[in-house]
């Protein structure tokens, strides 16, 4: 089934093997939360004294969850993140709280563009690098410890997700350059991640 008309339907297993992973079902996952500025497109910051930020928010972040007995958790640096589908690492970035984590995934390829997935502010498992390849549920990184920021951002998983032209090697997007016009159809990700 293929909600979007994309052409990719949504894991079933992502939040499922998120929380197993996590042992998130200790406390009874009932549900992530989002700020406004956590969502896709958002123009507004959720972290630090607020504001807003200079360009829409390009994917989704996820941090803080519901338990059974309805009190807030947030996620923290021993998060295990697991990768949406199958793939193949293409490039591992730096941004402000560790690294990215980019996965081409080829089953979806059109003749015109690739479909990629973004882990955003992860530390990749030592066996993760440029070229791996990846299936549905391994676990790929961790999310990296935002204590050290000067941002005031605590640890949480970025995920960017889309169409990203062939006119433009993968090998040299960095954020800049991620949701630039002509790079990238981005996608919201929280149907594929909730």
């Amino acid at each position: 089934m293929d909600p979007f008309g994309i052409g990719i339907a949504p894991p079933v297993s992502f939040t499922e093997i998120f929380v197993r992973e996590n042992r998130l079902d200790e406390y009874g996952f009932k549900e992530w939360i989002f700020h406004p500025g956590m969502l896709f497109q958002s123009l507004e910051k959720w972290w630090g004294k607020g504001g807003s930020r200079p360009a829409p928010h390009e994917g989704l972040d996820l941090c803080c969850y519901r338990d059974g007995r309805d009190r807030t958790r947030r996620l923290d640096e021993s998060a295990r993140i697991p990768v949406l589908y199958d793939g193949r690492v293409v490039r591992i970035i730096r941004d402000f709280l560790g690294e990215s984590l980019m996965v081409e995934h080829p089953r979806f390829e059109r003749k015109d563009a690739r479909f990629v997935t973004i882990y955003g502010h992860v530390n990749p498992l030592g066996a993760i690098r440029t070229g791996v390849g990846v299936k549905e549920g391994e676990i790929v990184a961790v999310l990296a410890d935002g204590s050290r920021s000067r941002s005031g951002v605590g640890p949480h998983l970025h995920v960017t997700l889309g169409w990203f032209s062939k006119n433009v090697p993968l090998e040299r997007l960095d954020w800049s350059r991620i949701a630039a016009p002509g790079t990238s159809r981005l996608l919201d990700p929280l149907p594929f991640v909730s």
